[in-house]
């Protein structure tokens, strides 16, 4: 049975930051949101760790891996660190009217069903506001894709932001968004309803990856049908609508 996030269940939430200057401004932006998730989320008795995933310092390790084919090993942990997480906020620079290729690249490493129902808080930082829409544009269907559920305000900062109040204000809105979504415990009660629906990658990270043939559930109609057997015959329902 699914239970609601508390004090005594700590959740974990992971900021993917792809900003390599230092400083940055998406590290910055990234840590703020950050923090007002952890207070957030404290107000209403749920207590928050924080982990962070830096990508400028894997670019090698992640260029190697698209190239290859095979994870490298910091790359697996930093993908081990989003199966485990509980919420994720991700952030990138600006590049060229495009998230930056950094970012997608470790977002092509990703299995499909890693972050299954996942909350996330969309990010980016850019030099003008032209490009504002690039978060939902871009990341929005990226996280998408991924069965992720995005948080409804994104956030998006030029360097003129910085000292304005409104940037705090969407800041605060989206912890909120985020912080109300961790309670009601909606992203654990989807995946586990709705996990057996979902098309998986065997061997993969995911927290419940099939891994070895004791994982492999060979009673559903596409593995009996491989296996010789036939496939268990339609509801009543089903069958008159055939």
């Amino acid at each position: 049975m699914n239970t609601v996030p508390t004090a005594s269940q700590q959740v974990t939430i992971t900021v993917v930051n792809a900003g390599v200057s230092d400083p940055s401004s998406t590290r910055l932006l990234s840590d703020r949101i950050a923090q007002k998730s952890i207070d957030a989320l404290r107000e209403i008795g749920i207590a928050a760790t924080v982990r962070s995933i830096d990508l400028g310092p894997l670019a090698v390790e992640i260029a190697r891996s698209i190239v290859s084919g095979i994870h490298d090993a910091k790359v697996k942990h930093a993908i081990a660190k989003l199966a485990e997480s509980d919420a994720i906020i991700a952030a990138t620079p600006v590049y060229k009217a495009g998230i930056s290729g950094l970012f997608k690249s470790f977002a092509d490493l990703i299995d499909n069903d890693l972050l299954i129902a996942k909350p996330v808080v969309l990010a980016a930082t850019g030099g003008s506001a032209r490009h504002s829409m690039v978060v939902d544009d871009h990341l929005r269907p990226l996280f998408a894709f991924l069965r992720a559920i995005p948080m409804p305000t994104s956030l998006y900062a030029v360097p003129e932001d910085w000292g304005s109040t409104d940037l705090g204000k969407r800041i605060a809105r989206a912890a909120g968004e985020l912080a109300a979504f961790l309670r009601s415990g909606a992203g654990r009660e989807i995946a586990d309803d709705n996990w057996a629906g979902y098309r998986h990658a065997f061997g993969g990270n995911a927290t419940r990856a099939q891994h070895g043939i004791e994982d492999v559930d060979f009673d559903t109609d596409l593995m009996r049908l491989a296996t010789g057997q036939t496939a268990r015959p339609l509801a009543g329902d089903q069958a008159d609508a055939r």
